[in-house]
């Protein structure tokens, strides 16, 4: 079985920065991370995390033009199940309701929201 790698929260911002636009360079990473977080950040900061990600195995960095393009090794969906699921463990002892039940009573969940959770339901009560 493939080891899991916990990215850090700085980690998860760039992560989620590639996973939604692509293939990116660093300049281009640390200019959507200073626009998210609504201060300046250091290009060098954002270069050496981008640098220890990919020693890490979270990106790939392809060198073949002046600047370097840093693209995602793993997949959003595998990342988000795995933190979830340490999450849960964690914090929940692994009680899926008693988390659904405690994000669904802090957050107002509009109507669609809701009908989305019950057509989830429905559909994995069917699969049973």
């Amino acid at each position: 079985m493939k080891k899991l790698i916990k990215p850090t929260e700085s980690e998860l911002s760039i992560l989620q920065i590639l996973w939604q636009y692509g293939p990116l360079s660093v300049r281009t990473v640390n200019e959507m991370l200073a626009a998210q977080q609504h201060e300046e950040i250091g290009y060098t900061t954002t270069l050496k995390i981008m640098q220890i990600m990919t020693d890490k195995g979270l990106v790939k960095r392809n060198t073949n033009q002046r600047s370097h393009i840093y693209e995602p090794v793993v997949k959003e969906n595998e990342t988000q199940q795995n933190l979830l699921s340490e999450f849960l463990d964690a914090t929940y002892r692994g009680s899926a309701s008693t988390l659904v039940m405690q994000a669904l009573g802090q957050h107002k969940s509009s109507k669609e929201e809701l009908q989305q959770i019950k057509e989830f339901i429905a559909n994995l009560e069917s699969k049973k």
